[in-house]
Parts: structure tokens; C-alpha cells; sequence
């Protein structure tokens, strides 16, 4: 042995233990209670996960030893959950996450918070989300950059917070639901259109998509239809014409990007399904005709039925937080909401989950699984709408909305089974994201 190799020996040796420990936190057991690891399958009963470098390596039946898998390591970690429903991560395909304030307070905070300011508010509503057990999430509206950088932020580790595809600026006609310029004295609307997410004609349109793209958004989200929350008494029908909303989708498919629309009358859904829109946010006032072209196109269906609860419980709080036309418009929306479901389920139009939280909470988007239950869904199907056809809607299918071999490490548990009772979804009491615990309050 030569005099080199006698000094590097010692300090190898002392290096072994350190190579066997990080290989042992590679790997980690999870022992299910029961697992609905595929969900629309049926679940299974006593599970064990084998988890590597933050994805599935392995779904087995009963609660196994790491010797039962070959190359595992016998100390390898073990997570104890055999007293828990064990599901995939949730995903909510339709999420503000830079406020929950809505209403006169929404407005104001719009005009006296800076961009730090709603930064900060987001981080905060991206651990909510997180804790709540939804994995990952649609941003369909950003301000000022912000939830765009929050994106990346987590995807680098920097901050706790769901998987976030996000769509920058949402894109609607001058006078448009999102408009930024609405209600606003007129000498305010230079400021205020700055974002320059307002389009008129086709070539209009055609830049406006393009100007989200370069900066970096996964999705387009875009308004053929008026909004409950637009201050302007034009309705919630049509407001986009075939030819702009066609070259907006033209536009965003050239670059690989789907596209959401926001769309409460009939004219206006019609209009984004015959121009390929991917989904349909809200859709309140679903007919046939409808119905035929969600069917034809094989387009998504997002209800954001939690709206209801953000109006309600505002207005319990402060019977003046909404005015004018926008009040008789909520007043509307409470009352129609779960109808278009009703009919969109037996029609067999896919379903996506989506809740619309910021105008209603941050951390309550498992509500919108009790009210999709009132309106005609099974809680297998909601938590479908939820998973597979929520990663799908996304394009995140080959990594999450399934507990499979290769997809990712994003899974919940909790107590009690949510296929007889989904409403224990809405106490989470563990969550792991591409294989890291962040939350658990079990006792």
C-alpha cells in the first residue's frame, strides 16, 4: 500500500457510514391503511408504497419490510399510516392565489397593495393550499409577475406550496370581464391597463397571447362571457367574437399551450368550444347544444362551485361587501349554481376539479367535494374530477393524479374512507409532496 492510499484510507472509511445513511433516506416506506392509488379503480386494503428520490417505485399489497423489496436497504425509513386512507395529492385545476379578498375590499387592496405586498399574500395562500392537501394547482390570473415567480419559487424549494401551472394575465376584450380598467374613474385606466391583457380583432388577440407567452405562463386563461364580479352592466353572455376567440386558441396551441376559458352564458361557452378551448371554467348556463360540443370536443369542465361560499359567507359578514350590478349578479349566482352539473354529468362531460378559491378561501378548496356531491357526482367522481381527470386537464397525467410506478411522491391520508364520506377531505391530516412531508397533525 502505497503512502497515499494509508492516508486516504482513514478518511474513506469514515465516509462509509455517511454513503449507507444517504442511501437508507432514499428510500422510504409508506404502510397504507387502505390506498385508492388509482382512482375510478377499485381501492385496495392494506398497501405498501416504496418510494425513491420523490417518486412511486412500487405499490404492493399488505404492509411489507424493505427486505421484501430487493435492493432496498433493511433500515430503510418507514411511515406509519396504517390507520389512514391513503390517496393521491388533490389537484384544483382553478385557483387565484394572490388574495382571497374580494368585493369593495377586493377592489382596494387591488389599488393600495404593491407587488411585494401580494407576494407575501400568496406565499401564504400557496401553504394553505398545500396544507390542505392539494398538491397541485391552475392559477388562472397573476398580477404583476407575482404568482408566476411564487412558481418558481417552489419548484425550486425556496418556499412550501402546491405544483403551480399558471397562466400570467388573463386575456379578455376592452370591456371585458377582466378588464382591469372596470368601475375605475376614467383617468386611472392608463395605470391600470398596463398589463396590456386587453385584446380587440384578431391581431390583437393573436399579440396578447403572445405577450403571456414570452413571459413564461404554462396555460392561457382568457373570457368569451361577461363575470358576477365585473363592474359593468353588461351581462354574463357573449363577449368575445368566433373569430378573436379562435385565433387566441390558434395562437396558444402554436405554442403548446391549452387554454381555460372563463364562461358563464351559453353564446360564450359555445363560442370557446367551437374555437378547441381545453376547458371551461364556471359554465353556469350549460344547454344541449352545449353539452353536445363539450362531448364533441372532448373539452374539461371546471364548475367552481365554491364561488357560492365566498359570496355567502362575505355577506354574512357585511351585507354591503358587494353593490350594484354585481350584487343582483351574486344573488343570481347562489341561487343557479350546480345546475349546469346536474345536467353535465349524466351527459357524460368530463369533469375537472376546480374551485375558484380567493373568491372563496384559501385552504377550504375541499368544500367544492360536498357541493359537487349535491349536484349529481358520486364521491368516486369527484375525487376522479380531482386526480386523473385533473392531471389530465393540466397535461401533468405521467406525474400526478395517480399513485403509480414513475409518477411522482404526492400523496394525503386521512380519517375515514372519502369514496362513502367525502367530507373527510376536508380534515387532511397528512401531506407529502414529491416524497416530503409537509404537514402532518395526526395524534
Amino acid at each position: 500500500m502505497t503512502a497515499l492510499r494509508r492516508r486516504l484510507l482513514p478518511a474513506l472509511l469514515c465516509l462509509l457510514p455517511l454513503a449507507a445513511a444517504a442511501q437508507t433516506a432514499d428510500w422510504t416506506l409508506v404502510h397504507a391503511g387502505h390506498l385508492l392509488d388509482r382512482p375510478g379503480h377499485a381501492p385496495r386494503g392494506a398497501s405498501t408504497l416504496l418510494l425513491r428520490a420523490g417518486k412511486v417505485e412500487a405499490v404492493r399489497d399488505g404492509h411489507l419490510a424493505a427486505t421484501a423489496f430487493e435492493g432496498v436497504p433493511a433500515n430503510a425509513t418507514v411511515l406509519d399510516l396504517r390507520d389512514r386512507y391513503v390517496l393521491p395529492g388533490l389537484i384544483d385545476c382553478h385557483v387565484h392565489l394572490i388574495s382571497d379578498k374580494a368585493g369593495l375590499e377586493g377592489r382596494i387592496a387591488g389599488i393600495e397593495n404593491s407587488d411585494a405586498a401580494n407576494a407575501y399574500e400568496a406565499a401564504v395562500n400557496a401553504r394553505k393550499t398545500l396544507h390542505a392537501g392539494f398538491t397541485t394547482v391552475r392559477n388562472l390570473g397573476d398580477d404583476g409577475g407575482v404568482t408566476l415567480a411564487l412558481r418558481d419559487a417552489v419548484a425550486a424549494g425556496k418556499l412550501p406550496g402546491p405544483r403551480i401551472v399558471d397562466a400570467g394575465n388573463s386575456i379578455s376584450t376592452t370591456a371585458g370581464h377582466m378588464d382591469p380598467t372596470l368601475g375605475f374613474r376614467e383617468d386611472l385606466h392608463e395605470a391600470l391597463s398596463a398589463h396590456g391583457n386587453t385584446c380587440d380583432g384578431v391581431d390583437d388577440c393573436r399579440r396578447a397571447v403572445r405577450r403571456q407567452v414570452a413571459r413564461g405562463v404554462d396555460v392561457i386563461k382568457i373570457a368569451t362571457t361577461g363575470g358576477v364580479n365585473s363592474r359593468i352592466g353588461a351581462g354574463l353572455g357573449q363577449q368575445m367574437f368566433d373569430d378573436e376567440a379562435r385565433a387566441i386558441v390558434e395562437t396558444a396551441h402554436l405554442y403548446g399551450k391549452k387554454v381555460a376559458v372563463h364562461a358563464h352564458g351559453a353564446d360564450g361557452i359555445a363560442v370557446a368550444l367551437r374555437a378547441g378551448a381545453d376547458s371551461i371554467e364556471h359554465g353556469t348556463l350549460l344547454d344541449d347544444a352545449s353539452l353536445a360540443l363539450f362531448r364533441k370536443t372532448g373539452a374539461y369542465y371546471v364548475p367552481t362551485l365554491s364561488t357560492v361560499n365566498g359570496y355567502k359567507e362575505r355577506l354574512a359578514r357585511n351585507p354591503g361587501a358587494y353593490t350594484g350590478e354585481v350584487r343582483a349578479k351574486i344573488e343570481w349566482r347562489i341561487g343557479i349554481t350546480g345546475k349546469s352539473l346536474e345536467h353535465a354529468v349524466p351527459a357524460g362531460v368530463r369533469i375537472a376539479f376546480g374551485t375558484d378559491a380567493g373568491v372563496s378561501l384559501h385552504g377550504r378548496n375541499a368544500d367544492e367535494f360536498e357541493l359537487m356531491v349535491a349536484h349529481g357526482m358520486t364521491s368516486a367522481q369527484a375525487l376522479q374530477a380531482a386526480t386523473v381527470n385533473a392531471a389530465d386537464l393540466l397535461g401533468l397525467a405521467d406525474q400526478v393524479g395517480s399513485l403509480e410506478p414513475g409518477k411522482r411522491a404526492d400523496l394525503i391520508a386521512v380519517s375515514g374512507d372519502p369514496l362513502q364520506d367525502v367530507t373527510v377531505l376536508k380534515r387532511v391530516e397528512f401531506v407529502m409532496k414529491d416524497g416530503k412531508v409537509e404537514h402532518d397533525t395526526r395524534r
